[in-house]
């Protein structure tokens, strides 16, 4: 089978050649390059994919050519438009080291008969990660800490004073329940807290909810019983899922943290919230605009911790991805195994 893959700033060629050095029956054709060699330019065009979708950017052209005689095509960034489909005749597969397919006309793979393997759980590990650092650096005032001794402060006072608590025996609820909510549950478990769970496309029989000790609820249980909110839902039509009720539920003493897409959550009413302390405090890892601009209402609040957009950002999230997804393929191809993450 041959195969061709698309590099960017990102997902480097060397990772493609590492991964395909393991699998002697795939011959990789060729590694065109989609994008900028900028890290921040890189990020915009990344934002404008996810908004615009497979037609955001061109793709590269040396890939209609490369493509024309390929089985496989894996990608990351790079958009994939119907044209592009119909000039691969032979492709059988598009793979995708990412959670999300803006960048893929779905459409058009179905019509062609192409079916896509994504790959949502190749930051998962990273997410999850920054997760458990966001709840502890939010509610331990570790980022304002670190700012105030810069300045030469020793600073004694911040907004959650006398609110200051550990995570142990708190309940963490968490807004959705797949890959990285998961994981989330899993790094919880050595903090003894109580975890209780939103997602309508969660059975109450699933066995993760039991394996770590998650209890199923519905939104409002959540929003009111929760000590910390932590965001970890994605949905397909961009739709917001937490306004003002759910934030108007949480405790004065609750935290709020958003390490997915900020779409899903009316931050301007959030800011207000913030602003009149009627929450602790927030971590808030995405923005409705990236970059985050000083007109921001959360740049000058005290109670609120910001990262930029990187909690996916590692190396091995990228470097890993390929292998998983060759090897769910050939799981399917070899054994007729569907993989989890699979659209036909």
């Amino acid at each position: 089978m041959k195969i061709v893959c698309v590099a960017d700033h990102f997902m480097k060629e060397e990772f493609y050649r590492d991964c395909m050095a393991k699998f002697p029956g795939i011959e990789l054709v060729s590694v065109p390059y989609f994008g900028s060699d900028s890290r921040n330019e890189m990020r915009a065009m990344a934002d404008r994919i996810e908004k615009v979708g497979s037609r955001s950017y061109p793709a590269p052209a040396e890939l209609y050519a490369a493509i024309k005689d390929a089985d496989i095509l894996m990608v990351h960034l790079c958009p994939v438009p119907r044209e592009l489909l119909e000039a691969a005749p032979n492709l059988k597969y598009i793979l995708t080291n990412r959670g999300g397919l803006e960048n893929i006309d779905l459409e058009a793979a179905h019509e062609l008969g192409i079916p896509v393997l994504y790959n949502p759980a190749h930051n998962g590990n990273a997410v999850a990660e920054l997760t458990i650092c966001l709840m502890i650096c939010e509610t331990r005032n570790v980022a304002r800490a670190h700012y105030a001794l810069k300045k030469g402060e020793w600073r004694e006072s911040y907004p959650n004073v006398g609110r200051v608590f550990e995570l142990r025996n708190k309940t963490i609820g968490l807004v959705g329940f797949g890959t990285i909510g998961r994981l989330v549950s899993e790094k919880l478990q050595p903090f003894n807290v109580r975890i209780l769970a939103t997602d309508p496309n969660v059975s109450p029989d699933d066995p993760d909810l039991a394996k770590w000790n998650v209890s199923l609820v519905d939104p409002d249980t959540l929003f009111s019983e929760s000590d910390i909110v932590s965001v970890h839902a994605r949905t397909l039509t961009k739709e917001r899922i937490i306004g003002k009720h759910e934030l108007d539920l949480m405790k004065p003493t609750a935290t709020f943290i958003n390490t997915a897409r900020a779409y899903l959550v009316d931050y301007d009413y959030l800011a207000e919230v913030l602003r009149e302390q009627r929450i602790t405090g927030a971590a808030l890892e995405v923005f409705p605009h990236e970059p985050l601009g000083l007109d921001s209402p959360f740049v000058n609040l005290d109670n609120v911790t910001l990262t930029n957009h990187r909690g996916g950002d590692t190396v091995n999230c990228y470097s890993d991805s390929p292998e998983y997804l060759i090897r769910a393929m050939l799981e399917l191809i070899e054994n007729g195994k569907r993989p989890k993450f699979y659209i036909e």
